[in-house]
Order: structure tokens, then sequence, then C-alpha cells
């Protein structure tokens, strides 16, 4: 069997491109490769100016610049087929939108080789799933961490992966039908019913496997709105409740895809997510004015309080724009109904903004 190689490409960088990104240039241009697939292969030297190598995928073009990209050709998924349960909301030859459960690991990595939704959909979907670009991660185009639930969907081949990996990109901001929406459950209550957190993101300088706000990183936008707030447990000996709520259900809805964005952009305004033991430790003692169902109920969460509930995309193939909800996983259901039995319920209105 003749195995592929690799294919060159040459772009030319036209009078309008001037100044631009070469990433960016590059993924205009090399439409079957994602940017950020574009960036590793300029970091690992794939890509040339002429006869010398350009290894920064910020590098500005000029005009009339010739460039070669060095394409590899697409790698087989290296994880094995494992028979993993899976909650599947919607399939078809091109798509699968599943509701991840805690505990589960997106796609194999250090100290995760296997166990994750990527073995499972191996198992699932067998040898249709997408591999474009040379990933490991067949058909993963968005992800969910380890223990925030939710729906995810997946694509199934390759020209489903071009045309969802788009859409994540542009979340939205041409105007094509698309929306992710999580719910989460922070510290505290936002003194306002909505609003915008626009702060940009970045590894943590002192801690790599966590994010923070950075000024010079990447451009972050989430949209809030409170749905609900619970009261903390009565005064001790005054039978009153506590002045400020202890805690609220928020609904937030993305404009970008950043890694832990709504966990850090809400740690960022003073209300990180229950349980959320990365961003959210030091508001551990908060749990002293919960009530006390709320607190066994947090105890054995043991995780972030966060659910993907709503996902709206435009079908791949079709063009047919699809919307899933997921209701609340019981252990997240149990926390609300712990919190307050009969919550102050803010407006119930769609969480676009």
């Amino acid at each position: 069997m003749t195995l592929p190689s690799t294919t060159q490409r040459t772009v030319t960088v036209a009078d309008d491109e001037t100044g631009e990104r070469l990433d960016r240039v590059l993924a205009r241009h090399v439409a079957e490769l994602s940017r950020s697939r574009l960036k590793v292969l300029i970091e690992n030297g794939a890509v040339a100016l002429g006869a010398h190598t350009i290894r920064d995928p910020a590098r500005r073009v000029n005009s009339g610049d010739t460039l070669s990209v060095n394409v590899p050709p697409p790698e087989p998924a290296k994880p094995a087929a494992e028979p993993i349960p899976l909650r599947v909301v919607y399939e078809d030859n091109d798509i699968i939108v599943i509701d991840k459960p805690r505990n589960l690991v997106v796609h194999p990595a250090a100290g995760h080789a296997n166990g994750t939704l990527v073995n499972a959909l191996i198992a699932h979907c067998g040898d249709s799933l997408s591999g474009i670009g040379g990933e490991r991660r067949p058909g993963i185009v968005h992800r969910l961490d380890k223990d925030t639930t939710g729906l995810m969907v997946v694509a199934k081949n390759d020209r489903a992966h071009r045309a969802l990996a788009a859409q994540f990109a542009d979340h939205g901001k041409s105007g094509e039908p698309f929306e992710r929406s999580y719910l989460a459950f922070v510290w505290g209550a936002p003194d306002r019913p909505q609003g915008t957190i626009d702060k940009p993101i970045d590894r943590n300088p002192n801690a790599r496997d966590r994010m923070a706000v950075r000024e010079g990183g990447r451009e972050a936008i989430t949209y809030w709105q409170v749905l609900e707030r619970y009261q903390g447990q009565a005064e001790a000996g005054r039978g009153k409740k506590a002045p400020l709520p202890v805690a609220a259900m928020v609904a937030c809805r993305l404009e970008t895809g950043r890694t832990h964005q709504i966990r850090v952009h809400l740690a960022a305004i003073g209300h990180p997510l229950l349980g959320d033991e990365t961003y959210g430790s030091g508001f551990r003692t908060k749990a002293g004015l919960l009530p006390e169902k709320a607190k066994e109920a947090l105890a054995a969460l043991g995780r972030q309080a966060l659910h993907s509930h709503m996902l709206s995309v435009k079908h791949p193939a079709t063009g047919e724009f699809l919307t899933f909800r997921s209701e609340l996983p019981p252990d997240l259901s149990r926390l609300r109904n712990a919190l307050a039995s009969k919550p102050e319920t803010g407006d119930k209105v769609s969480v676009k903004t």
C-alpha cells in the first residue's frame, strides 16, 4: 500500500493582505487546514518564504511574498476504540451531538491516554470519524473540561469538520446562526441583571496549567445573565436572612472560545463557580453561609458547577439551523434545589444580549 505523502501548497500574498499575520493569511488560502493547525505547522518549520523558513505565526507579510507550506498527510487516529457508553442527543452521517457526563476527558493527553470521549467515539462511529489536518483528536472541533457536563458536537467526516471548525472560529460574528450557552452556579450574585465580560485571556505565567486575565492576551468575551439568586441561611439567633445573595445561577453565552473562559471570567468579576478548586479556592469559607442541604450538595458535587445547556449550529451539509438543549444533570439539579426551594428568579429571557 502506498502511503500518502506530504504535499506542498504555494501562496502569493495579495496587495490587500500586506501587514497581516502569516497564520491569518495562510488560513484564508489553505482552507482545508484550521488556523490553529497552520500555527503548529509554522512553529514546526513547515512554512517558508523563498528559501527562508519562518517559525513565527505572527510574522507580518508583504504584498507579493511567495509562501510555501508543506502539508503532511492526515494522521490516523492513535487512540483505540473503547466501549464507553455515550448519551447521543442527535446523529446523522455528518455530525453527532452528545451530552457529556462529568469526569470524562475529551481527548487523550498526558495522564489520560485512554478512557476519553475520543476513545468512545471511535468505538461508536468507526472509520467515519474525521482525521483532518493531521489531528490526533478525530472529529473534535471544541471541547469541555473534564468535569464540565453538557452538549458537544463532533464531526464525522472531513467536510463536516471544516464547516464546524469555521463556525466555532467565527462564533456567530459574521451573522451565521451559532450559539453556545452554559448554566453556571456562582458565589454571590452580580449587582446587575446582565452584562458583558470583555477581558483578554492567556496562560498564567506562574502556573502553566491555568489561564488568567492578562493584558495582551487573546480576546475573550462572555455575556452573562442572572437567572436565580439564592439567600444564605438565617443569621444565628436572629432568624434573618443574610442581606446579600450567597449564590446565583447565571447563564453565560460565549462570543469567543478560550480555554476555561467562563471559569476565568466569572472569577475575574468576583463570582467564581461553586466547586471550582482552580479558580475559586479562595471562596471555600463561604460554604458556611449555605443552607445545610446546600452544603451537603456542594460537598457531594466534587466539581465546578458548570453545564453546557444549549448549542445552536448550522448543519455542515444541509445548512439547517439546529438547536439542542440539555437539562441540568442530577448533581447540579440537587444543588439548585438545595440552594433554595423558592429561589428569587431573574428575568426569564433569552441569554442573547
